[in-house]
């Protein structure tokens, strides 16, 4: 795969995929522009060699029709701020029209195009639709990690259509952590892993746990665990047709002498409400009628313990339910610990980065991924399909 900096770009007409998906609030503004400036390095050097800069990106979820509150005219003003240059944004992403707009480019301007999927074509990876894009430029640059997990027109389709096609600095740098860490990591080597369901991470945790030398737990899949190992867990969230799944992950970690931690005390309540009673019970005490929410103080100080000595911690989902205060102590907690410890850190997905963001302490995290989804399929040893497009085309060129 070739990235950005490899190939020349002078004056060309180059297309951008990436992830403009922003936050915004009731009244359309950007609540986090951290994916914004996360390719700004990218786009920088784009300018630098005065390229006529297309940019294509997604925004929520509009369902293959134009919906005016999902639009990207607040990024593309936040991203003329950033650039200190004039984003015009195209009426669609497609027709003659936008044709028009991007001939009529001059080496420097940047366009970018409306929201890709007010067409259902996008996510269903249509070869007319990704034709269609791909004659807009003459060289393909992808630096949408975020999406690197979908076979989209617009980062896997395309691909078929450009001659010339190369990552941008920030899929590099994701790829350069994400793997460096998982393959060759400063050891002690410690995966925190949160979130509500086994489900969603279990693939992540078959593969994990043959790798770390520690695996942290939490969150409401921590349950399911529990649950295996014969505790009352009360009506907390649970998997019971994973069990058995759950008592395999934690025979590999015994058999491969992992270090495997679970909550030892936790927060119940009696619903999942800011204004529910709620108290700290060890997890033998669970009242059945009750749910676990977070990790108790005793569960906080075990897992700050066990990363004393790492070298490279990844974490990936939060420790309970942390966007009600009440029970957002313990994803604070491990938020500090991980900020505050002498390891390489990468936090991954949604939720965490929000956490780790919530509590201020995101300068001292050694990376924070952009990719969610992406990350995870990465943590769990996948390969991505729009980075297996683009090297297959850089294969072809």
């Amino acid at each position: 795969m070739k990235y950005i900096d490899a190939i020349d770009i002078k004056g060309k007409k180059v297309i951008f995929r990436v992830d403009f998906n922003v936050p915004l609030d009731g009244n359309l503004k950007i609540t986090d522009d951290t994916r914004i400036r996360a390719v700004l390095p990218t786009l920088n050097h784009a300018l630098d060699e005065n390229a006529r800069i297309i940019i294509m990106s997604h925004l929520g979820r509009p369902k293959g029709k134009p919906v005016p509150q999902f639009s990207l005219a607040p990024v593309a003003k936040r991203l003329s701020r950033f650039l200190d240059k004039q984003v015009t944004l195209a009426a669609d992403c497609r027709g003659p029209d936008v044709k028009k707009l991007i001939e009529d480019m001059s080496p420097g301007d940047v366009v970018m195009l409306e929201n890709l999927r007010f067409h259902p074509e996008e996510e269903k990876n249509d070869d007319g639709f990704a034709m269609e894009l791909a004659s807009f430029a003459d060289i393909f640059i992808d630096d949408a990690f975020g999406n690197a997990h979908r076979s989209h027109a617009s980062n896997v389709g395309i691909t078929r259509f450009v001659k010339t096609c190369a990552a941008g600095f920030l899929i590099k740098k994701e790829l350069n952590y994400l793997i460096r860490a998982v393959d060759k990591p400063a050891r002690p080597f410690v995966a925190i892993i949160g979130g509500s369901k086994v489900s969603g991470k279990l693939e992540a945790l078959v593969n994990l746990v043959e790798k770390v030398d520690k695996l942290i737990i939490g969150g409401g899949m921590a349950f399911t665990f529990l649950k295996a190992l014969g505790y009352e867990v009360g009506r907390s969230i649970v998997e019971d047709d994973l069990i058995d799944k759950a008592l395999q992950i934690m025979e590999t970690a015994r058999k491969l002498g992992v270090k495997l931690y679970l909550p030892v005390d936790c927060v119940i309540a009696e619903n999942m409400s800011a204004d529910a009673e709620n108290k700290i019970v060890p997890v033998q005490e669970m009242n059945g009628n009750w749910m676990g929410l977070d990790i108790g103080p005793a569960t906080i100080t075990l897992f700050t313990e066990a990363l004393g000595n790492a070298k490279t911690i990844i974490w990936n989902g939060p420790m309970g339910v942390f966007e009600i205060d009440a029970f957002g102590r313990g994803t604070a907690a491990m938020v500090h610990s991980v900020a505050n410890s002498y390891a390489l850190t990468i936090v991954g997905g949604g939720d965490t980065d929000v956490a780790v963001h919530k509590t201020g302490e995101s300068d001292k995290i050694t990376f924070i991924s952009t990719g969610g989804g992406a990350t995870l399929e990465l943590l769990e040893g996948k390969v991505l399909p729009a980075i297996k497009a683009l090297e297959e085309c850089g294969g072809r060129a």
